[in-house]
């Protein structure tokens, strides 16, 4: 084993997923303060450290069927750069240090950190097979990361329902462009790979994108118009962050329909130019708004 292949193993660039756990201290208006900003770096690093052990289980337990895919086949486990007994190590060091710094970022955080490996462990072991069931696990695993990141919060405080309603619309959103990815990368092999796709025909995933895509950008658009969202932060202007959200998800839309990508969201934010400048400026516009009171309300 190389460090090369452990890092590829423990899926760095896939850390950008748990990004979401500073939405907590950006929503609540708290990013100024070093000690929260320390604290939700921190909690990324630990769960983090959470789900690099849910990918190394993952490659364990689908090692023979990524060996069929073009790309996964690459894996260190799938590709035997990584033995079997030795990813079992890197899985229980990698849960023993993210539990270390979650039992100090508070217990309820640690909870949710738990909570995430064991949903990920029974989707691991059963429920990836369970059509629908799975990529609703796999949005829930984005909304217990949102949940997670207020629980960070020193001053606790409640965060807007839409937001997570919001959140758990755009998981839903990406993990639908997976399945649709697969199906086509895959295509006469797909089921080979992943027992659920066959039960994916396009038109079906067709028929669902538009449905969740919808509902995203609806989500959004609602909690910068809430009253409690205007309320919270004195101004009404992070409507105006709305055009940032309907390109990112038109933009994903377009890398999946007509370049065949959409298997991999932190790939695309890492390598895709508009994707990551689009992403860029929503932050700076966000953080802008609620620094400078632009548009207060009263």
């Amino acid at each position: 084993m190389t460090l090369g292949s452990l890092l590829r193993q423990i899926r760095i660039r896939q850390w950008t997923k748990n990004l979401v756990l500073f939405a907590g201290v950006i929503f609540s208006n708290h990013f100024l303060e070093v000690p929260e900003l320390l604290r939700a770096s921190l909690g990324f690093l630990s769960f983090s450290c959470f789900a690099s052990a849910v990918y190394v289980l993952n490659d364990i337990q689908d090692r023979e069927k990524d060996r069929v895919h073009p790309k996964k086949r690459f894996r260190p486990i799938a590709a035997g750069e990584i033995g079997v007994p030795t990813a079992w190590v890197i899985m229980f060091l990698l849960l023993a240090t993210g539990a270390t710094i979650g039992y100090r970022l508070g217990t309820s955080f640690l909870i949710l950190e738990v909570s995430y490996f064991v949903l990920n462990v029974a989707y691991s072991l059963r429920l990836k097979h369970v059509v629908i069931l799975d990529v609703m696990i796999i949005a829930m695993g984005f909304v217990l990361r949102a949940v997670a990141g207020v629980e960070l919060l020193t001053a606790k405080e409640e965060i807007s329902p839409w937001l997570m309603i919001c959140a758990l619309f755009l998981a839903l959103f990406l993990a639908v462009c997976k399945r649709r990815q697969e199906r086509v990368l895959l295509a006469d092999s797909a089921e080979a790979h992943r027992a659920t796709l066959h039960e994916y025909p396009p038109e079906l995933i067709d028929q669902m994108l538009p449905v969740v895509t919808a509902a995203t950008v609806i989500s959004y658009a609602i909690y910068t118009v809430s009253p409690a969202t205007i309320a919270n932060f004195g101004t009404g202007a992070l409507v105006y962050t709305i055009p940032f959200v309907v390109f990112g998800v038109f933009r994903y839309l377009y890398l999946v329909y007509r370049k065949q990508r959409g298997g991999s969201p932190s790939e695309i934010l890492l390598t895709d130019g508009p994707t990551l400048v689009n992403v860029v400026l929503w932050v700076g516009t966000v953080i802008l708004i609620l620094t400078t009171g632009i548009g207060e309300v009263g």
